[in-house]
């Protein structure tokens, strides 16, 4: 696969509610990406439960193997009836990525999904038919990268209906506002918080809807690799660099030995930026050939804070991370790059003891660099990125 599936959502709560009655669930099978979103009728604990059944339903058929219409069927034998409305409904929006680039999707009563490429928005071809007494919308598709596919509730359709806006905002309206926006936000998470802060404001901060986007990105290929740490026998130096600087992609250095080894044996200069230090985080420094250096150890470790912040917000990402994010400091710079421009990692560990670290009377134990590195690469494969590692 030449590419790398992100994605990333926001829901707004209708104002005054308590749960989200839009649902988002996804989930991957050995060749695809299952991405789900659902809109139950009404707002607050019916809607939830009623959107809750349909995506887990949904999600896990799918991801079993099963048929739209089997899952289709299942929804509709299994949802609670709403004793005031007499009515189980939920709508759904279905896309499937799979990994040669063929996609499927299916929707039920959503607004049509947006599918937006090179800043143009595409219409997609579809078929309509009738499953167990619900009109669905089908269609089959390819992907390239680049390529974002927006899933919408309606309450981003509405948003500011008579309040901000005489009518609402409209479909194309939406559309359009999100085609602008890909030309400048390029990674999931920055478009859905971008398309849900824009619609909370048309809202006046208090939507009158539950209001969800669902967006998903197909990040072209894209290499970073980082090295860390002395090799454990000081004759290694040299191939550790080489094997480094030969690989493409993005570069990074991580420790202050490090940088010195690279810049020994490639006749180079290292600066350091002083101006990049926080009272927490030691300053970065650059050096020609690499993309930017950081300190080791602990600027490291305030990167998988990082990482495992947004693994655990990944689907409801709040517009101060992305502030974080952009600071002009070592660990925001390696989580920044790892998130949005990387879909491989590679990782050049040195194994031996940092004599700089036992000079400083630091702690020199290795298997903190390790375990810091392991969580990292953990972390990263949990988001669906590729990891190699190469110990020195």
């Amino acid at each position: 696969m030449e590419w790398h599936v992100d994605i990333a959502c926001r829901s707004l709560f209708r104002y005054g509610e308590e749960l989200c009655g839009d649902k988002v669930q996804v989930t991957s099978t050995e060749d695809s990406v299952i991405a789900v979103l659902s809109d139950g009728l009404g707002s607050g604990v019916k809607a939830n439960i009623l959107s809750t059944l349909t995506s887990s339903i949904l999600a896990t058929m799918l991801h079993e193997g099963a048929a739209i219409d089997q899952a289709v069927e299942t929804i509709v034998k299994t949802l609670p009836v709403c004793s005031e409305r007499g009515l189980a409904y939920s709508t759904f929006s279905v896309l499937q990525v799979f990994d040669d680039g063929n996609a499927y999707l299916v929707e039920f009563d959503n607004p049509p999904c947006i599918y937006i490429r090179n800043g143009e928005v595409l219409e997609l071809t579809s078929e309509h038919r009738e499953v167990s007494g619900k009109r669905i919308t089908e269609s089959h598709f390819q992907v390239q990268p680049g390529d974002v596919i927006a899933l919408i509730s309606d309450g981003m359709i509405y948003a500011g209906a008579g309040e901000a806006l005489n009518f609402g905002w409209n479909w194309d309206a939406v559309s359009k506002w999100l085609a602008k926006i890909t030309q400048k936000e390029h990674s999931a998470p920055r478009l859905a918080s971008s398309l849900s802060q824009a619609v909370n404001e048309l809202y006046l901060e208090k939507p009158g809807d539950d209001s969800t986007d669902l967006i998903v990105k197909i990040m072209p290929e894209s290499m970073v690799n980082l090295m860390s740490g002395p090799p454990l026998n000081m004759e290694d130096d040299a191939v550790m660099v080489h094997d480094f600087m030969g690989m493409p992609g993005n570069k990074i250095i991580s420790g202050g030995t490090s940088s010195n080894i690279a810049a020994r044996t490639l006749s180079r200069k290292v600066q350091t930026l002083p101006e990049t230090a926080t009272d927490t985080i030691p300053p970065m420094a650059r050096m020609d050939g690499v993309d930017f250096i950081t300190e080791g150890v602990v600027t490291l470790g305030y990167t998988v804070e990082l990482l495992r912040e947004y693994k655990e917000n990944q689907l409801h990402v709040d517009p101060s991370f992305f502030r974080r994010l952009d600071e002009p400091n070592g660990a925001a710079r390696i989580a920044r790059m790892l998130l949005e421009e990387c879909t491989q990692l590679n990782l050049f560990i040195g194994t031996a003891r940092n004599t700089a670290h036992q000079q400083q009377g630091m702690p020199s134990d290795i298997g903190i660099k390790l375990k810091i590195l392991d969580q990292l690469s953990a972390l990263l494969r949990s988001l669906g990125k590729k990891v190699d590692q190469y110990y020195y």
